[in-house]
């Protein structure tokens, strides 16, 4: 599946509600969400629009680990 590549730190953390990450701070530019399911786990997003495609990859790439999906999955789940 194509990464979409004008996705906002804002869209990716409404979508990212849906396995239950909630935003606990920010700091400047950099918001750390937090969600409790599969055990806890903890991202920090830049709070860019758009963000770089290697960084949403990267925050793609361990929430997937985290929640033992791949990204594809991922990306449809969120509906991205």
């Amino acid at each position: 599946m194509k990464l979409p590549r004008d996705i906002s730190a804002d869209e990716l953390i409404i979508a990212l509600r849906k396995l239950g990450y909630e935003i606990t701070r920010q700091r400047g530019s950099h918001i750390r969400i937090t969600t409790k399911r599969d055990g806890e786990h903890h991202e920090t997003v830049p709070d860019h629009n758009p963000l770089k495609l290697s960084t949403f990859k990267s925050i793609l790439n361990s929430i997937a680990a985290h929640h033992h999906l791949s990204v594809d999955q991922l990306l449809e789940l969120l509906e991205l």
